[in-house]
């Protein structure tokens, strides 16, 4: 009992039960459970309906073995790279991530180690890759750019930021250029964003993929899967996480893309908050997650780039090219001879750890137009390699 204004109210607490999913018995225990979505209710699908079995169970989607596969359908190259001196990924190290699970005497990958470091990621599950967009305006119906990013997923981090700092730096009043951050969008609130929806995302459900769009006056972030049973939006305001994928996570937070769980959401507000931003908004809708970061103010495309880049964004004289860039990029540029690729550049430059490399030369580089891809439209492409543009050749010769 309480009161509240003078009423005296009765408060009911429901705990969760141990035997949901409970459903209408005229409809069945397939077709007859029903979740609340705000203040509708909604049919649970068939994937949905096994995740909350799956919870009650303690059994997460991401530790499921792939009995169908074998060891050999990991990417043991690329895992190494992601972890690069972190730590040797030998048997017993893919064992204690869940990568591999033992299965009727074999070792067979888990549903997580494929979604992270899978050959044929998109061949078993179809939606697990990201779709980034940019639109004029704030309606998503005219898009000017995007890009699918399909790669193991710690790398899709570095990739999804790059898109997002590509049009954060065309946003750029060129008078801001001298200063050491151009950036008119949050990026460590993005990235948080970003982490969150490939960490959490419901990969059992089928319909769209991680959907990341930047609008004239928002970011949104869109992923699937509601949120789990007895876990509120209020709640994850607060702090209060409850891990959906326990093998991606414990990957992410190995290689230091998440620092503790739990905090993630909680950083992001707060950091909105310190940075003077409208409070972002975490909305269920249709069975999938939407996070949204309002910006400081409007970040427009300029008419005349609908067919092009602007060409006054393009005029930077070399003096606020050279003052712009860090000693990092300088260093790349310098060994960027001819057409090199990933794997060429990170040996010249004497790097081994795939997401340093990406966050503190390659991204600062292409976001600053120093270099561009052979295959711009195709940047997750294999055979992808980078070149010197116009703007990075002018750095060398002036010898800033």
């Amino acid at each position: 009992m309480t009161t509240v204004d003078g009423k005296t109210l009765l408060v009911i607490e429901v705990f969760l039960s141990n035997s949901r999913p409970h459903y209408l018995r005229a409809e069945g225990p397939e077709t007859g459970v029903y979740v609340r979505l705000g203040s509708t209710t909604r049919l649970a699908d068939r994937e949905l309906i096994a995740e909350l079995r799956r919870s009650v169970e303690g059994i997460a989607f991401d530790q499921l073995p792939m009995p169908e596969l074998s060891a050999h359908d990991l990417d043991i190259d690329a895992a190494q790279a992601a972890f690069g001196s972190i730590r040797e990924l030998d048997e017993q190290a893919l064992l204690t991530l869940k990568l591999l699970t033992p299965y009727q005497k074999k070792l067979v990958p888990t549903k997580g180690g494929i979604l992270l470091f899978g050959r044929q990621r998109t061949q078993h599950f179809s939606d697990a890759w990201i779709q980034c967009g940019r639109f004029f305006g704030t309606e998503k119906i005219d898009i000017f750019d995007h890009i699918d990013i399909d790669m193991p997923l710690p790398q899709a981090v570095d990739e999804v930021m790059l898109f997002l700092k590509k049009h954060a730096y065309r946003g750029a009043d060129l008078s801001e250029v001298r200063r050491k951050d151009v950036w008119s969008i949050p990026l460590g609130i993005l990235r948080e964003m970003i982490i969150n929806a490939l960490v959490h995302s419901d990969y059992s459900q089928r319909g769209a993929p991680i959907r990341v769009v930047f609008l004239d006056d928002r970011i949104e972030v869109e992923s699937m899967g509601i949120l789990l049973p007895g876990l509120t939006i209020e709640e994850m305001k607060q702090g209060a996480s409850r891990i959906r994928n326990p093998v991606i996570a414990r990957v992410f937070k190995e290689l230091g893309l998440i620092e503790q769980w739990g905090t993630g959401v909680r950083r992001i507000f707060a950091e909105a908050q310190e940075l003077g931003l409208p409070e972002p908004k975490i909305e269920e809708i249709a069975l999938r997650l939407r996070f949204t970061v309002y910006l400081a103010k409007p970040h427009r495309i300029p008419a005349n780039t609908r067919k092009g880049r602007s060409e006054e964004q393009a005029e930077i004289t070399t003096q606020q090219v050279t003052q712009q860039i860090t000693q990092q990029v300088r260093k790349l540029l310098a060994v960027c001879v001819g057409e090199a690729s990933r794997a060429e550049l990170m040996k010249a430059t004497g790097l081994k750890d795939r997401v340093t490399f990406a966050r503190n030369y390659l991204e600062p580089a292409l976001a600053g137009a120093f270099i561009e891809m052979t295959q711009p439209d195709s940047p997750t492409s294999p055979t992808q390699k980078y070149r010197l543009t116009a703007r990075g050749k002018s750095v060398l010769e002036g010898g800033a």
